[in-house]
């Protein structure tokens, strides 16, 4: 089992940790402030010691894993230094709270649920369950987005119990998950917009996005519609 330091602090930029494995070009450490890939969302990259992490994956019995250039001076057991390649990680964090708004927004305006995303520094997508494939309705969702930025609400992480998190309307709003298979859920909520079930990076102000820019809209069969877009 991996800590996850970007449970506690997601602007962790540096960190020490202990080498637990080493296995070919993969390393687990005791602690991290690495997200790993999932959820839709690219994994971090940046060094270990002066060794290149070129993506963090999920790992078995809850680790993570870093995925390194090469592991020759990385040894289980001794001590290293992490750094993240933070401007990188900080557009995830900002695109994927982008991702949380647009799609409390689209649900509430139409009922649509998540069918698939990606998230990515420079350019994120997320396809939509829609019957109609509107572009100016889908902008005015987006212009709606950018109005709940300007206002810039908190946005807060904290941990509930199952049970109660379900009980919840719009908790989960991907259209073909299930909540994992644990007594706690961690809580991402926009103050006055949203709240999402959800253990990823996002950004503490809404205003840190800035704005978000819809690229292109894609009609992308019977009942699904793709918005692509983007952060200065």
């Amino acid at each position: 089992m991996t800590k996850k330091l970007f449970w506690d602090d997601a602007y962790i930029k540096e960190f020490d940790a202990k080498i637990l494995s080493v296995d070919g070009n993969q390393v687990v450490l005791d602690q991290t402030a690495f997200n790993p890939r999932g959820g839709g969302l690219v994994g971090d990259i940046g060094t270990l010691g002066n060794v290149k992490v070129l993506d963090t994956i999920k790992g078995a019995n809850d680790s993570i894993v870093h995925v390194v250039e090469s592991a020759a001076a990385l040894s289980s057991g001794s001590s290293v230094h992490g750094n993240l390649d933070w401007d990188r990680r900080h557009r995830i964090m900002r695109m994927h709270t982008c991702a949380h708004l647009l799609s409390s927004i689209f649900n509430k305006e139409t009922g649509a649920l998540i069918t698939g995303n990606q998230i990515e520094p420079d350019k994120s997508r997320i396809d939509f369950s829609l019957e109609n494939f509107d572009r100016e309705k889908m902008l005015l969702h987006c212009k709606q987005a950018n109005e709940a930025i300007a206002k810039n609400p908190k946005v807060k992480t904290y941990f509930m119990q199952k049970e109660e998190a379900m009980k919840i309307p719009g908790i989960i709003k991907l259209a073909a998950a299930a909540p994992p298979d644990v007594k706690e859920l961690r809580i991402v909520e926009i103050e006055g917009y949203d709240i999402q079930a959800d253990g990823g990076v996002h950004v503490k102000e809404l205003g840190e996005i800035t704005r978000i820019d819809p690229s292109k809209f894609e009609n992308k069969g019977k009942s699904n519609r793709r918005l692509y877009f983007t952060i200065p």
